[in-house]
């Protein structure tokens, strides 16, 4: 199959169907290799299947058209009806090949010239010859519809039922003038008896355009179905992400705190410094062993850790702060996403003011939960709408959104607050 496919391909047209179908016009052998192989064995199947049920269309009408024009030149042994036996197995070959450019789908366009001029020569010699054969009838005018047939579903919609119009009114005239202008009468009886090689002549453009747009749906979903799993992946680095953040970015900020208070206490308490110091070893300990934890997925943070910790952090950094705790929330997504507003909001005092007061207040009923954390002595770095300059903030409003709950930042005068609630019943897709 992969051989005979390759055989004669040639680049296509690049309009948009084309593009759409391009990743799929190879061997299965070459398929894209980031595409899951089950994904691409799927995909490839269902055009195996496809391309089967429109070869075997042709073949089927091909073979009644063959074993008619062998029962003529049986009944004559006339050398034209010879030639009408060679034109319409040659012709039937060429169809049967020019089926694999259907991959493209509807409108994906056309094949080197050469192949078209292949596929059309033989059937319209064999549409002129049968003209002068006697009993050759419709039977003769056949392949050149097959071949138009073939080639309409590569055309852009407009051309390709015209040239399906066309090749209706060129078949049907077939026997009219071989009667009407050669006096060649078309014979009742032979078309009766080939009824049912007539009906499945005139249903053959329904059954293929059908077979493609099956195709070009599966291509699509298929298609649909990796920039899915593509979304899936970007979603999980932007997670990582933050989660990464949320560790680094307030570790690194209470390292440095902790360092500038040992580098001052230094001359002063050289025994507080020493201990500062100690912190901050600990400190980073703690920082690598959760970035680890965090590339294996087994990162947890506990609420109420956090809690007592941004207040010994604040503290520390010359904050006066207030600590009003209430129930804690029972569930655990809830108790997680709270405890990384607690580290980020932290880290935001810490760097974005000069914060002498702050307060933790943090209230559960039965209706949701309630944190909210505010500090004075805002610095620069936050503007007149309240929005501090921290990616850290909007992937918090994303965490709480996904629990639908609220995040909203205020601002006046010199106060900082942070508010955010969480229902008691998060949504089912949180």
């Amino acid at each position: 199959m992969s051989l005979l496919y390759a055989w004669g391909h040639v680049p296509l047209s690049t309009d948009r169907t084309a593009f759409v179908v391009s990743r799929y016009s190879a061997p299965i052998d070459s398929l894209d290799e980031s595409q899951p192989a089950g994904q691409a064995r799927s995909v490839q199947t269902t055009w195996m299947y496809t391309l089967g049920a429109i070869v075997f269309f042709f073949v089927v009408l091909d073979a009644i058209l063959l074993l008619t024009a062998l029962a003529n030149f049986s009944a004559s042994r006339s050398l034209l009806d010879g030639m009408l036996v060679a034109l319409v197995l040659l012709s039937s070959v060429v169809q049967v090949r020019y089926c694999w450019f259907l991959r493209v789908g509807r409108g994906g366009g056309m094949p080197r010239l050469a192949w078209t001029v292949t596929l059309a020569a033989p059937a319209l010699v064999a549409w002129v010859l049968g003209l002068f054969a006697e009993g050759a009838g419709l039977f003769a005018a056949l392949p050149l519809w097959l071949a138009a047939n073939v080639v309409a579903p590569l055309l852009p919609k407009r051309q390709r039922w015209t040239l399906i119009l066309l090749a209706a009114i060129v078949t049907i005239a077939h026997p009219l003038l071989a009667a009407g202008l050669l006096n060649n009468p078309f014979d009742l009886d032979s078309a009766g008896r080939a009824w049912l090689l007539l009906s499945y002549g005139a249903l053959l453009p329904a059954m293929i355009l059908s077979s493609l747009w099956w195709w070009e749906i599966v291509v699509t979903l298929d298609r649909h179905r990796s920039v899915a799993a593509d979304l899936a992946v970007a979603q999980e680095r932007l997670r990582f992400a933050s989660d990464l953040h949320d560790i680094q970015g307030h570790h690194l900020q209470v390292i440095a705190l902790k360092s500038e208070l040992a580098e001052r206490m230094l001359a002063i308490d050289p025994d507080a410094a020493r201990e500062h110091v100690h912190e901050t070893r600990l400190i980073a300990k703690q920082a690598l062993e959760e970035t680890r934890a965090l590339v294996a997925g087994l990162r947890d943070v506990d609420l109420a850790s956090e809690l007592e910790n941004a207040r010994e952090v604040l503290t520390a950094a010359g904050a006066d702060c207030e600590l009003q705790l209430g129930a804690l929330p029972t569930g655990a997504d809830v108790r997680r996403v709270l405890a990384l507003v607690v580290r980020e909001a932290t880290t935001n005092i810490l760097r974005h003011s000069s914060a002498t007061r702050a307060s933790i207040r943090l209230e559960t009923t039965a209706d949701g939960s309630t944190l909210e954390i505010d500090n004075n002595a805002l610095n620069s770095a936050t503007d007149a709408t309240g929005q501090v300059d921290s990616s850290g903030l909007a992937g918090l409003r994303n965490r709480v959104s996904a629990l639908n709950g609220q995040l909203v930042t205020e601002v006046s005068d010199d106060r900082f607050a942070l508010r955010v609630s969480v229902p008691a019943k998060v949504r089912a897709e949180a």
